[in-house]
């Protein structure tokens, strides 16, 4: 009998498959939250979206990939360093909602005339235009270009009751695709089914046509759950179509035209929680293509179908072998990557479509087909781009210009926007994240209290397909120079051994050694963000802030969905003086994680005290919860600023009250106390009383206060280390205590 485990996921409703959850795709080993918990701090993070000013895409950026090798690389192949450790991680579908859509009956669907409108009649050999009105007439259907004198069509080859394949009854045309009218049909052969009929080839050599039909037959074989089945090829009085499974669903690009309608005629975009969703769930297909080595070649939103509330990847006419060389390419304008013209199709020109294809569901991408037709537009003309910059780096990277410096997998682009999509739900909290998520690529943070530092910051994880992932298990060595002498001795070098070499050389002060490591590394593989991200840590070390800025922002540009790189950053430029791209990047760490919460409240409190923003510095330390670690250390810091705020009686009363369930040391307590009554007191006797405020108890005036100030110096006399002290304080209490008759 075969145990199945749920999901520790908060929401998640999933089971435990193969090491990953069926539905949110978080790993078993990830920790679900304590029973019963709630968040008990208030929200204390404003609206504050980033700008242009404040994003971190405005700070140089270290070198790596294409830019790092001597003159530039063409279509250089990756060598993958971290791919393997992402296959296998799916959709968080408790993340975001999608409203579902309802089936489309195939007999609905069949249209009563179909016509392709005029504006998008081209030939289909030179793309003139074709068929369009002249004198007032209508444009003719079928005839001859004009200027390169080949035929066109564009009436349908196929009428209601024809037989196609000697199994397959035509109902009609139901939409016009690249390749001509796309049909529904009945299969007789198999209980009259709904299947969809599409053009493959039409010529009249019949040896041509069987083997364009033979070439084919290996898309029959595609089978997944996201793919539209193939079931057959057919030919038809000199035509070949392909035979495939009907969705009855609605397009994504049929969703932006409803979208559309429905705000006027005005572009309307789809959330981009959605939008991003929806790219996420399709991912998959694409990853099983290319390790069939087929890849899908003309991805764009018309190709996805919603269906209830699963999605479908339609259209594989433009699917080939990666090793085909002579079929033709099919490609739309404006998703096509620019490479392909030149050498081809491949897993890095399927990731850009999917990249620009996500642009346009996402934004109105004016000019994508012209003005940007191999770019994107600008940060500072796209309000898109200034909110949600991780967004923008992800885009950056399935959009590079030189394929080598795109993702080198779905997976990889899939993990890396699944927390990007974190980041954005996020967004909309106000406070801090109820919850923790699991990287694949780094351990959490190991800070608890207000001491950041670069040996806080989060680890890299172990790849495990490492050649010496097994070797380095048997190196637990806790002295870094004893380490280090234990990792010279390894089997082989691999990137591991030299990542583990340079973060004993680090831990040691051994910076050259850590340069040594890092340069062998990137010689090896240009594209290795591990090693720039150990260039960063060494720049913080050797307090070269501007260094450290410039390697974390180049990670955080390869991993745009982790946080370790946009934490390391804040604290770079934190350190460096770029206050306000480091407060930016300190809110998304605190909204979106609950393992990055401490140090980023800690971080955005000393960014705000330092400017004045006393209740600003409050509230970003009241985003620490009572279950932290740091909570008693956050409070205590809360304290304190409330009490050197000057903001009178309410401020000093809150200091006190904020230490007032804590347990802390009772000296410090003591200690704190007295100075806080001290001031109280001073207000009260040049200010006058207010005795609807209360301090530790004792209302704002001056008896009260002195009566307590007079308990808390005897209080903290107790706690002396010498009798000295303890008569100082003694002698304190009796200077303050109030007068009386007795």
């Amino acid at each position: 009998m075969t145990t199945t485990l749920p999901c520790t996921q908060p929401g998640c409703t999933g089971t435990i498959l193969d090491g990953y959850c069926d539905v949110c795709g978080s790993p078993a080993t990830a920790a679900a939250p304590e029973a019963g918990s709630v968040p008990t701090a208030p929200a204390g993070i404003a609206q504050t979206p980033s700008t242009v000013s404040r994003a971190s895409n405005r700070l140089a950026s270290t070198a790596l990939g294409s830019a790092r090798t001597s003159g530039g690389s063409k279509v250089t192949r990756r060598l993958g360093t971290s791919s393997q450790r992402l296959r296998g991680a799916r959709l968080g579908a408790g993340l975001t909602s999608i409203p579902p859509v309802p089936m489309v009956d195939a007999a609905k669907a069949v249209l009563a005339d179909p016509m392709v409108p005029e504006d998008r009649r081209t030939c289909p050999s030179c793309g003139s235009p074709v068929g369009r009105s002249r004198d007032g007439k209508p444009g003719r259907t079928e005839g001859f270009c004009p200027t390169c004198r080949n035929p066109f069509s564009f009436a349908p080859k196929l009428k209601e009751g024809d037989v196609v394949g000697g199994q397959y009854v035509v109902a009609g045309a139901i939409a016009h695709g690249g390749l001509g009218w796309i049909y529904a049909a009945r299969d007789r052969n198999v209980s009259d089914r709904w299947v969809v009929l599409k053009g493959l080839l039409n010529s009249g050599d019949p040896d041509a046509l069987a083997a364009a039909i033979a070439e084919r037959q290996f898309l029959a074989q595609v089978e997944h759950p996201l793919i539209v089945e193939i079931y057959n090829f057919v030919s038809h009085e000199g035509a070949g179509y392909i035979v495939m499974e009907y969705v009855g669903g609605t397009s994504l690009k049929e969703l932006l035209k409803d979208r559309m309608k429905k705000a006027g005629g005005v572009y309307s975009p789809l959330p981009l929680d959605q939008a991003i969703a929806f790219v996420i769930e399709v991912l998959p297909a694409f990853q099983y293509l290319h390790d069939l080595n087929l890849v899908y070649c003309d991805f764009k939103p018309d190709n996805v179908i919603q269906v209830s509330d699963a999605v479908k990847l339609i259209d594989l006419g433009g699917v080939r072998r990666l090793d085909d060389l002579d079929s033709a390419i099919y490609g739309t304008t404006g998703y096509q990557a620019p490479e392909v013209p030149q050498v081809g199709p491949s897993v890095a020109s399927d990731i850009y479509t999917i990249g620009r294809a996500l642009m346009v569901l996402a934004a109105e991408f004016r000019g994508y087909q012209s003005t940007y037709i191999a770019s994107l537009p600008p940060v500072d003309q796209t309000p898109l781009f200034q909110k949600h910059d991780s967004f923008y780096r992800l885009l950056l990277k399935a959009c590079a210009p030189d394929p080598a410096d795109r993702f080198v997998s779905a997976d990889e682009l899939r993990v890396q926007l699944l927390g990007v999509l974190r980041e954005v739900v996020a967004l909309d909290r106000e406070g801090a994240a109820e919850h923790s998520t699991s990287s694949l690529l780094f351990d959490v943070p190991t800070v608890s209290d207000d001491s950041l530092a670069w040996q806080h910051l989060p680890t890299l994880r172990r790849d495990e397909g490492d050649p010496q992932a097994s070797w380095l298990r048997t190196v637990s060595i806790d002295d870094p120079a004893q380490r280090l002498v234990a990792l010279d001795s390894a089997p082989a070098p691999s990137p591991e051994v030299l990542l583990a070499t340079a973060q004993a050389a680090l831990e040691s002060g051994d910076f050259d050694r850590v340069d040594q490591a890092v340069q062998a590394l990137l010689a090896d593989d240009p594209w290795e963000w591990r090693a720039v991200w150990v260039e960063g840590l060494v720049a913080l070390a050797r307090g070269r802030t501007s260094e450290a800025q410039s390697a974390f922002n180049a990670v955080y540009g390869q991993v745009p969905g982790e946080l370790a790189p946009k934490l390391a950053l804040a604290f770079a430029c934190e350190t460096g003086g770029e206050a306000d791209v480091a407060e930016a990047l300190y809110v998304t760490c605190a909204r979106t994680d609950a393992n990055y919460i401490a140090p980023a409240a800690f971080g955005l409190a000393r960014i705000r005290s330092g400017r004045g923003d006393i209740d600003g510095a409050v509230r970003a330390l009241d985003l620490v919860p009572a279950t932290s670690r740091a909570f008693t250390q956050a409070r205590r810091r809360r304290a304190g600023l409330l009490a050197e705020s000057g903001g009178g009686l309410p401020s000093l009363a809150a200091a006190l009250a904020s230490i007032d369930d804590l347990t802390i040391d009772p000296v410090d307590r003591s200690r704190f106390r007295v100075d806080v009554l001290e001031l109280a007191l001073s207000v009260v006797t040049t200010q006058g009383a207010d005795p609807s405020v209360t301090l530790a108890g004792h209302p704002a005036s001056e008896p009260a206060l002195r009566d307590g100030l007079e308990s808390a110096y005897r209080d903290l006399a107790t706690h002396a280390d010498s009798r000295q002290e303890r008569v100082r304080l003694v002698d304190e209490a009796n200077a303050v205590r109030r007068w009386t008759l007795r």
